[in-house]
């Protein structure tokens, strides 16, 4: 497949990982009581219009941020540098290539650049945030899902080559990647895996509708916390907010569970992943092996690959690889044929 294995080992600026999203709510009490509740997120500071929240683990002052609002949509996704000069590396460098930035203040959080990526998702790179205690080893706090840190965003695009050809001159590494064998006779890119940090990725981009944010992912500290959220949810009447898992991914090897909030934006909790920090190929996976998404169990349901969230003022465009996914209405069908 090509270009997946090229590396930029001196990037124009350092990103270091995936750092927050911002979501626009109707209802601030709700999704809050959902995240804090369910998700086991801990509250930083909150206002009238805004609630800012983090992991038992993270030390920065958000890795969520819920802001009120008539619209159910993502505002920006979040990625953070290493320096205040890479911010302004940053603006240079999408200056040079033909990118509109600004430089924002944004509370609670340092030299702050807003600028949207090829397809148009808008990005949030920020060089630095207040510091909070870190909560991790405070177990009397530990409620729900016990949440420690943001990990990655998955979302979908029309084009993800378009994706790969803007992330990976920044030093972004494809951990794994999907592809799908059309009529041609040739192998087209379905997905790829991008990391920065040293695990399997800090943004998926899969085909699809897009740009939409598919899901955020938040590491817990032990499977059983997996089964304790599913039985928090139950207990506080978020069962059928229960999309999708417990399961175990094919790609990245995580054990996973999928809810969607009270507005439908849709969160993962996850844990057993792996290191990629050693400079190695990446694994490629054909979109028709069943274990590509789930070592076990049964597939996706249809709205898995149909339903996300759409970014604040951008137009999402239909997808330039025409591949039906292996749904699990598709699967069961195919099982009543037989």
């Amino acid at each position: 497949m090509q270009h997946i294995n090229d590396v930029i080992l001196d990037p124009p600026f350092t990103i270091t990982r995936a750092s927050h999203v911002v979501l626009n709510v109707r209802d601030l009490e709700a999704s809050k009581h959902f995240y804090t509740e369910l998700v086991g997120l801990v509250v930083s500071d909150e206002d009238d219009s805004a609630v800012y929240l983090r992991g038992l683990e993270e030390r920065g002052h958000h890795s969520l941020v819920l802001r009120k609002s008539t619209e159910t949509t993502c505002a920006r996704i979040g990625m953070r540098v290493l320096r205040d000069d890479d911010i302004f590396n940053a603006q240079d460098y999408f200056a040079r290539a033909g990118y509109a930035t600004t430089l924002v203040d944004v509370p609670f959080q340092g030299p702050t650049l807003h600028v949207s990526d090829s397809i148009g998702v808008p990005l949030e790179l920020c060089a630095s945030m207040e510091p909070r205690e870190r909560l991790f080893k405070e177990y009397h706090r530990y409620r729900g899902a016990c949440a420690q840190r943001l990990d990655h965003y998955q979302l979908q695009a029309s084009d993800v080559r378009k994706t790969l050809a803007f992330y990976q001159p920044l030093g972004f590494r494809v951990s794994e990647y999907t592809y799908s064998k059309l009529d041609d006779g040739q192998d087209h890119l379905w997905g790829v895996w991008l990391q920065r940090k040293g695990n399997p990725h800090d943004i998926v981009f899969t085909n699809g509708v897009g740009p939409r944010l598919h899901h955020f992912a938040y590491t817990l500290p032990d499977t059983n916390d997996m089964i304790r959220a599913c039985d928090v949810a139950g207990a506080l009447g978020y069962a059928p907010q229960l999309e999708r898992g417990p399961g175990r991914h094919g790609i990245s090897g995580a054990l996973f569970v999928y809810f969607r909030d009270p507005d439908g934006h849709r969160i993962e909790l996850f844990n057993t992943h792996y290191q990629h920090i050693d400079l190695e190929p990446a694994l490629g996976w054909d979109l028709s092996d069943p274990k590509r998404a789930d070592q076990w169990g049964m597939p996706a349901q249809n709205k898995w690959f149909n339903e996300a969230t759409e970014f604040a003022s951008v137009t999402p465009s239909s997808p330039n690889l025409k591949v039906d996914p292996p749904t699990l209405e598709r699967f069961l069908a195919i099982a009543n044929d037989a």
